[in-house]
């Protein structure tokens, strides 16, 4: 049965403000443009104002610049769409962890699995791993030797773990994904590669959520490390030796060479490429498709994407930027034959 609570009941749950009828009652939240009654959805803009026209919701939740321009009961907060974060959540609790092994998983016998641990379907387990109270594996999970998991962690179908890693608290791992492959390490010798070991581990702090399908590549001697708090989408490539600070966003399908270290609070948009070995400080945003060929020693956004164009329009411009050099070599050498007295005039 879904919970319902007062609108007062989800104040003190939330830490906002009521503003209007804290009794009325609230079973959901739902998008603004189609809230109905016993609804509460999130106001967090005066632009979407007009989708009120389509919707009735029995609240909303709103920034305290709005509240005099809204005639429903309201969810005051400084910060809207964290309230909202936190409402939905509430509504939407995660699944109760059901402790037990299934019967078609394989633990090794000196691993450690938590009583209070729940191991799914054709889950494998290796030599000496750690599987802390309140975890969730589920089905056809891999975890190799050595492995150890905080406790609340979940990882979903299909995750790899390769060997020696460890992952910290309340970890969400989503399938497919894949920790602690070798990264791509190779030497040059007389037109062959030769492989170098890769025998560093990947460490993954605690509150730390990985997208599926994103693979995250040990070290070559150091570890790979994921700080806590990190957010990373789907899709991303992280190359062996990086390391991430601490509640940084990563979005979708983006790349990152060997021995970059990022900073803390930082966000990368979908698709960037970030070259290797550089260093990017605290508090930096990177715009997505931007290409980082080299290190940001100071906050603030960084763009490397040129605006979108019609194509003749890009043609045309490529083919200017194609001769920038042979045309600043034309104007230094005009500036250079003018009189000295025309230079500085």
């Amino acid at each position: 049965m879904t919970a319902t609570f007062t609108l007062a009941d989800l104040a003190d749950r939330l830490g906002a403000q009521v503003r209007g009828d804290g009794s009325v009652r609230i079973r959901g939240v739902a998008p603004l443009e189609r809230a109905q009654a016993g609804e509460i959805a999130a106001l967090v803009d005066r632009k979407y104002l007009r989708l009120l026209d389509r919707s009735s919701p029995s609240a909303l939740i709103i920034a305290p610049d709005l509240a005099e321009l809204i005639k429903q009961p309201c969810l005051v907060s400084n910060n809207a769409y964290a309230t909202f974060a936190r409402a939905l959540a509430l509504f939407h609790p995660p699944p109760a962890v059901k402790p037990g092994i299934d019967a078609t998983a394989r633990i090794d016998p000196t691993a450690k699995v938590s009583a209070r641990a729940q191991i799914g379907a054709h889950v494998s387990v290796g030599a000496r791993v750690i599987i802390d109270e309140g975890c969730v594996v589920h089905a056809g999970v891999h975890i190799a030797d050595d492995v150890a998991i905080g406790a609340d962690s979940v990882l979903y179908a299909g995750v790899i773990v390769y060997a020696g890693c460890v992952i910290g608290k309340r970890v969400i791992v989503h399938g497919g994904a894949v920790i602690g492959a070798d990264g791509f390490g190779l030497a040059p010798e007389h037109g062959r590669w030769i492989k170098i070991p890769q025998v560093g581990r990947v460490v993954i702090g605690d509150d730390v959520e990985i997208g599926a399908n994103t693979t995250i590549d040990r070290g070559t001697l150091d570890d790979t490390v994921i700080e806590e708090g990190v957010k990373l989408d789907n899709q991303i490539q992280i190359a062996h030796n990086v390391r991430i600070g601490a509640h940084t966003a990563i979005a979708a399908c983006v790349g990152i060479a060997g021995s970059t270290r990022i900073g803390r609070h930082c966000t990368i948009g979908g698709a960037a490429g970030i070259i290797g070995h550089l260093d990017i400080a605290d508090q930096v945003r990177i715009s997505a498709f931007s290409l980082v060929a080299k290190s940001i020693s100071e906050p603030g956004t960084y763009t490397s994407t040129p605006a979108l164009l019609k194509h003749a329009d890009w043609l045309r411009n490529s083919a200017v930027a194609r001769n920038l050099t042979e045309l600043e070599r034309r104007v230094r050498a005009l500036e250079n034959a003018l009189p000295d007295d025309d230079k500085h005039s």
